[in-house]
């Protein structure tokens, strides 16, 4: 990862600790996303996301539906901007733009993060299919409120 966990600001969370809070939530945990790299000052999170059956639009497709990858780009994007925070943050709104269908492919989310404020943030996130295209883009707005 590229930051040194020692110098992070306080607050913030590395990728062993975004880790864990996919791991420890069930549906997070069921999407199988593991953290493959964390850029803290470019607000980048870099996540796999590995295509299962339960995922495919048609079975024995291969295909992805459109749903996972929603899921997908919301968590990533929520993650993106709650690092920065040390929380998951509750998600506004959203949109997904589907470019191309992902068949038979894991998928590459890149979210970063274009507004992180005293009560929105805002993250950006592109999927890349295993051989580098791109599939689906995403935008979402997050509470950045201090929910305690």
């Amino acid at each position: 990862m590229s930051a040194n966990p020692n110098t992070l600001p306080p607050g913030t969370l590395d990728a062993a600790a975004i880790q864990a809070k996919f791991d420890g939530s069930p549906f997070i945990a069921w999407l199988g996303l593991s953290v493959r790299d964390v850029k803290h000052e470019q607000g980048e999170l870099t996540v796999l996301a590995p295509m299962r059956p339960e995922f495919e639009r048609g079975a024995a497709s291969g295909q992805w539906h459109g749903g996972p990858l929603a899921a997908v780009i919301d968590t990533v994007g929520d993650f993106a901007v709650g690092m920065l925070l040390g929380r998951g943050l509750p998600t506004i709104n959203f949109r997904v733009d589907y470019l191309r269908p992902a068949v038979n492919t894991s998928l590459t989310a890149v979210a970063r993060v274009r507004r992180n404020g005293r009560s929105v943030g805002v993250a950006d996130v592109d999927l890349y299919n295993d051989q580098g295209a791109l599939v689906a883009i995403g935008r979402a707005t997050y509470a950045t409120l201090s929910q305690g």
